[in-house]
């Protein structure tokens, strides 16, 4: 399989907690569907002080994996809402 446009997507998405609201990142995406990844080359500001932990709250919304190879966050359920 083929590795992400690394300069691709040009529509930024804020990122944020479903229980708290608290803005998590500001990603780059691509495609129409739901967030369920996010690849680390595409994230243009990270406001989590642990990777995938809520600062806010606490809670984990998302894992460390790789995917194709590249390293990206997997997203935990629906514990984060796009805008």
């Amino acid at each position: 399989m083929a590795k992400p446009n690394a300069k691709g997507p040009v529509r930024t998405v804020q990122i944020r907690c479903a229980k708290c609201k608290f803005q998590l990142i500001k990603y780059r995406k691509g495609g129409k569907g739901a967030l369920v990844k996010c690849f680390k080359e595409r994230i243009v500001e990270d406001f989590t002080l642990e990777e995938g932990i809520c600062p806010s709250c606490h809670r984990q919304f998302a894992r460390n994996t790789l995917i194709r190879g590249v390293p990206a966050l997997k997203i935990v359920g629906t514990k984060v809402t796009m805008k």
